[in-house]
């Protein structure tokens, strides 16, 4: 974790030092390229471009989330963005995660940008080594305005003349290390990042005030929901769905993400379903290849696709209106929101069948899964749906590799906390060091459901303040008065709630004791110090002595218990007491 968390604070507190470009907008130009839009702009579209057009046209890199679901006009967002940067003689790059994406965007941008003097430029597998090298030799020169292309716009062969906007389409796609490499590229470069389920980093750190945070939750006029539903796989389902689709004229996704059995499920449908062309796309196709059926595809010579997650950032159909997800549990939330996004995209009413093995083979986790997905059909769910994946998963270490994790290495607070220091430190001259930022925390895991429930606050973003306000608690009377604000807006604490209090309650006793970590389960746990504790030495001999069965030191730091916890309150209990044993023996301060 940490060399990243170093890398990303770094680039972080840069932003926020450093001053950006400040564009400027000439108005009668922007006027005439706006009037260029074929569509009606939602109230919601219009606020996010005036929030990205302000934000360009300040001192400041900007750093905006534009969350919209699929089909909900983020890419115009992006359009007039680059539009801005291309008229103040800046270059736009424009980072999506496959060719075929790519290659759509690209003659999105070209189209749009056509009556423009503004060269735009795609890098992908479909283009010659030759033309590749002369790209990036016109991109070095300026000849170039805007380039869309894979995470090869991240390699470091390419060199911008004078890069000054980033639009990162569809985040959840990349790896947290390109995402951030996208960020080190230049601390002053503004980026906007569009996307239809921002996966739970990104939304942590919009909600932590890290990013601006745009959502466009209105859908373009004459756009119905998608109808989703869950059922156990029967051939009877699936033949009843595709003829539905098939004989009003229209093209079935049917997704099954097993390369070795694709060919063999795609022969089953044949059998199952005579009267439907059947064509077969996934990854592990020559690119060419790929590229054609996806065209084919497009152009309704064939009305059936099986296929893999490919399709998830794909090309737009919008005569395919039904799609069919086998083993839907296998699948994570924004797959399963981005895939579902596929279908649905006219004005047209769209199905979604999420088809599941029988109940008993399914995870817990999959199900809360499913019946997010299921509970969501309104459109514009993308966020909502990002923030129960925010609470199934965990938000991910704010800094690390992981995209997933029960918010363990780094909470909100911390991280604002340690940014804070980052800045301090670059400000006054001094390199961040990462230890000093690391300094002490208290890890407690009591193995207990610790939260607060989503029927206990539904709103997801008082949910998220209130959890704020918990992690920075500095004392008890602050932890008392905090509870007592809860009783008094929400009602009687849930279960969950009051282990969340309880547990912060042992972390601010533990971290005055020096204590590194403490985890506590059914069978026992143990206590770790940090090697400066001040526990006497005499009073920790004493105390293995007295209960040798019970107590055992693991190395020099490590003191473990052994006893059954199995109750959630003897748990904490036990935790509480020691810990006060421990504070009645602290030696004396030298």
């Amino acid at each position: 974790m940490r060399d990243v968390a170093a890398e990303l604070l770094d680039v972080y507190a840069k932003r926020e030092i450093k001053p950006g470009f400040k564009f400027h907008l000439d108005r009668e130009q922007y006027a005439t390229f706006k009037a260029t839009f074929p569509f009606e702009e939602t109230d919601d579209q219009a606020m996010a471009i005036n929030a990205v057009l302000s934000d360009m046209c300040q001192a400041k890199a900007m750093d905006r989330l534009v969350c919209g679901d699929v089909g909900f006009g983020k890419t115009e967002v992006a359009m007039r963005a680059a539009f801005v940067a291309t008229d103040n003689g800046k270059q736009v790059a424009v980072l999506v995660p496959t060719t075929l994406l790519a290659q759509q965007h690209f003659e999105n941008f070209r189209d749009r940008f056509a009556n423009l003097p503004i060269r735009v430029e795609v890098l992908s597998r479909f283009k010659s080594a030759k033309e590749q090298k002369q790209i990036l030799q016109d991109v070095a020169d300026g000849k170039v305005d805007i380039l869309v292309g894979t995470h090869k716009l991240l390699s470091s062969e390419i060199r911008f003349a004078d890069l000054g906007l980033l639009i990162v389409d569809e985040e959840h796609r990349f790896g947290v290390r390109q995402k951030e490499k996208v960020k080190a590229m230049r601390a002053d470069v503004d980026i906007l990042t569009l996307t239809a389920t921002p996966i739970p980093r990104t939304l942590n750190m919009a909600m932590s005030g890290m990013r601006d945070l745009s959502i466009i939750a209105t859908p373009p006029a004459r756009r119905l929901a998608i109808k989703t539903f869950v059922r156990q796989s029967e051939d009877s389902v699936i033949r009843e769905a595709v003829l539905r689709e098939i004989m009003r004229g229209g093209q079935v996704y049917f997704l099954h993400n097993q390369v070795e059995t694709i060919d063999k499920v795609a022969a089953d449908l044949e059998k199952l379903v005579p009267e439907a062309r059947i064509t077969v796309a996934h990854g592990q196709m020559r690119e060419r290849e790929l590229e054609k059926v996806m065209n084919d595809f497009y152009h309704q010579r064939f009305n059936l696709l099986v296929c893999t997650t490919i399709i998830e950032t794909g090309i737009d159909v919008p005569t395919a209106n039904t799609i069919i997800m086998d083993r839907a549990d296998s699948l994570g939330l924004a797959q399963l929101h981005q895939l579902r996004g596929r279908v649905g995209r006219s004005h047209h009413q769209a199905y979604a069948y999420l088809l599941t093995p029988p109940p008993k083979a399914i995870t817990k986790d999959a199900v809360k899964r499913l019946e997010a997905i299921a509970s969501l059909e309104d459109l514009g769910a993308g966020f909502t749906l990002a923030t129960h994946d925010l609470e199934i998963r965990g938000a991910g270490e704010l800094l690390g590799e992981e995209q997933s994790g029960q918010i363990q290495s780094v909470g909100f607070t911390l991280y604002m906390e340690m940014l804070e220091q980052a800045v301090e430190a670059l400000k006054s001259g001094k390199e961040p060091a990462l230890d000093d930022l690391l300094r002490e925390q208290t890890e407690v895991e009591m193995r207990l459901p610790a939260l607060l429930p989503e029927e206990y606050i539904p709103d997801i973003n008082t949910r998220l303040s209130m959890y704020k306000q918990i992690a920075s608690v500095a004392s008890k009377d602050e932890l008392a008065e905090l509870k007592v604000e809860l009783i008094d807006r929400f009602g009687k604490l849930p279960d969950a709630a009051l282990n969340l209090l309880a547990i912060a309650e042992l972390k601010l006793n533990a971290m005055r004791l020096k204590v590194r970590k403490i985890e506590a389960h059914e069978r026992g746990g143990y206590v770790e110090f940090y090697p400066n504790a001040d526990i006497n030495p005499v009073f920790l001999v004493k105390l293995l002595q007295s209960q040798p069965k019970l107590l055992a030191m693991d190395g020099p730091t490590k003191l473990k218990f052994t006893l059954p916890l199995v109750e959630r309150s003897a748990r904490i209990q036990f935790v509480a007491d020691m810990l006060k044993n421990f504070q009645q023996n602290v030696l004396p301060a030298r």
